[in-house]
């Protein structure tokens, strides 16, 4: 990891204490813990994880950029779809990690020029640091509406509206697993002098749940295949399903079908770390300083919605969502207001949310609902659910 750029003193600091803590849980368990329990400690223990420290994670000054932090833009294509939303269920809207707020801010405002403001606009949010920004930019750019925005530490009891997370999926833990002769193996972090990768067999219900994605993959695994199972989903999903009331659902993140995800040449699976903008795959260098992410198998989503009551809506690339959402519109009406500069800026930020070589195809959107009337506009045109 030599070419990676070395952390500060105060840097290394944190995450030699974000070690101590991850020592202790092995400890604590006999001398092992699960990758999945390493992952949750890594990003969300308290006052230590990636994504509750007050470390910069987005933008250029941080580890990665997400695509609502690329343009507005974004933001506003989806404001169409959660009005038409709104426009059937009435309610609120629903944001889960809302980043540095400025979805949140470019979407209620969008919602306002659109005259279909929510009741209130919620965010779930589990990092305290990030929650005070996102409080800072809703009220430097939208203070009249900084009354309807609340933030919340658990699911709400009921919910009716429109529900929306970008790149939350592929934050949740995953357990890490290997296909063998003898029988799958899963992955643990020990303790040796430093934090190490062990692979041990693995219990009956993670074995039970690897065979049920096996068996539905067209292609068998060679031995030595490695991936990654999220068994978070469906747990996550239930949740979902039970407070809302009348919702529609969308989640976009980077990921695959289950055939891609879990295709025979994708032999080291999809784990990737983001550290100041260079992605590598070493999920244990400076624990709590890096993201540890896992791409989606979007087909596990469409399974898990099914079996908790979600009807399917759609799934497309992020491009095609936002076509079907009115990108055409939007950027047309930003390009005519706005300078040559302006323009050219305008034109890269589309490009980049846009073309397949960019965030287009990369990244892709599926839809959920609960007892809405009329189907989601973003899943209009070029579904792909048949890939699922």
């Amino acid at each position: 990891m030599t070419e990676l750029p070395p952390p500060d003193a105060q840097s290394r600091a944190h995450s030699a204490a974000m070690v101590d803590a991850i020592r202790a849980a092995i400890d604590l368990a006999g001398g092992a813990i699960s990758f999945a329990e390493y992952m949750q400690l890594a990003l969300y223990a308290p006052g230590l994880g990636y994504y509750v420290s007050g470390r910069r994670k987005f933008g250029s000054g941080g580890d990665f950029v997400t695509a609502p932090e690329v343009s507005t833009i974004y933001a506003r294509c989806v404001a169409r779809q959660a009005a038409d939303v709104l426009n059937q269920t009435g309610g609120d809207v629903l944001e889960f990690g809302a980043g540095t707020g400025v979805f949140a801010t470019a979407i209620l405002a969008e919602l306002d020029a659109l005259d279909c403001l929510p009741g209130r606009y919620r965010i779930l949010e589990v990092s305290p640091d990030l929650k005070q920004t996102q409080r800072r930019t809703i009220k430097q750019e939208l203070p009249h509406l900084l009354s309807r925005v609340e933030w919340l530490d658990s699911w709400p009891q009921s919910f009716s509206g429109f529900i929306f997370a970008n790149e939350v999926l592929d934050a949740m833990p995953v357990e890490r697993f290997r296909h063998a002769a003898g029988g799958t193996q899963q992955a643990f972090v020990t303790w040796d002098q430093e934090l190490m990768m062990d692979y041990r067999a693995a219990g009956v219900d993670l074995t039970s749940a690897i065979d049920r994605v096996r068996q539905s993959t067209p292609e068998p695994w060679d031995e030595g295949f490695e991936s990654e199972i999220n068994l978070l989903l469906r747990p996550w999903l239930a949740e979902c399903a039970r407070c809302a009331e009348h919702a529609g659902i969308l989640l976009v993140d980077y990921g695959y079908p289950r055939a891609s995800y879990y295709h025979p040449m994708r032999v080291q699976g999809t784990l990737r770390c983001h550290y100041q903008h260079r992605a590598h795959d070493d999920a244990l260098f400076l624990p709590g300083l890096q993201d540890i992410t896992a791409h989606v198998d979007f087909t596990a989503v469409a399974e898990a919605g099914a079996a908790v009551g979600l009807a399917h809506e759609g799934f497309v690339t992020q491009q095609q969502l936002l076509i079907n959402c009115g990108l055409e519109e939007v950027g047309s009406n930003l390009l005519e207001q706005a300078d040559e500069r302006a323009r050219i800026r305008l034109s890269q930020e589309i490009r980049q949310l846009t073309l397949p070589g960019a965030m287009g195809e990369a990244f892709h959107a599926i839809g959920l609902s609960k007892h809405l009337d009329s189907p989601m506009r973003g899943f209009s045109s070029l579904d792909r659910s048949r890939f699922l």
